[in-house]
C-alpha cells in the first residue's frame, strides 16, 4: 500500500491535498488501520465533489482498483470492482450492477475545506 504525496495521518483521521484529486481521475488511497492490517481507504472526485470509501467490493472483500487508483470505468461514470466488475455510484457507493447489486461500498466522512480534504477513517457513516 502506497500512501499518496502530501497525506497526513493521524488516529482519527487523514488529510490530503484536494488539488490532488482530479474529477473523473485516479482516486487517492490510505490505509485505515482500525479496519485491519491490509484494509485500505480511497477518496474520488465526482461531478466537484470528494467522496471516500473503505476499499473493499461489497460482494467479496477484495480491493476494487484495478491498478493503484484506478476505481472509475473508463467512461468516468461509475466505480467499478476490478475482480467482479461490480458498477458503484460514486455519489453514495449503490452497487447498481454486479454480483452485489442492492449493496453499497462502505463510506468514510470526508470534509473539504481550505484546500484540504480530512477524511474519518475509524469509521464509516
Amino acid at each position: 500500500m502506497h500512501n499518496s504525496p502530501g497525506m497526513d495521518i493521524d488516529a482519527d483521521s487523514v488529510v490530503l491535498n484536494s488539488a490532488d484529486l482530479e474529477d473523473g481521475g485516479k482516486g487517492l488511497r490510505f490505509a485505515l488501520p482500525a479496519w485491519g492490517r491490509n484494509v485500505t481507504g480511497f477518496v474520488v472526485r465526482y461531478k466537484g465533489k470528494p467522496y471516500a470509501y473503505v476499499n473493499q467490493c461489497a460482494h467479496v472483500s477484495v480491493e476494487l482498483d484495478w491498478n493503484q487508483g484506478e476505481f472509475f470505468t473508463a467512461q468516468q461514470d461509475f466505480l467499478i470492482c476490478a475482480t467482479h466488475g461490480a458498477h458503484y455510484r460514486p455519489d453514495n457507493g449503490f452497487c447498481v450492477m454486479g454480483p452485489c447489486k442492492g449493496k453499497s461500498l462502505k463510506p468514510l466522512k470526508v470534509i473539504e475545506q481550505n484546500g484540504q480534504m480530512i477524511i474519518n477513517i475509524t469509521s464509516a457513516i
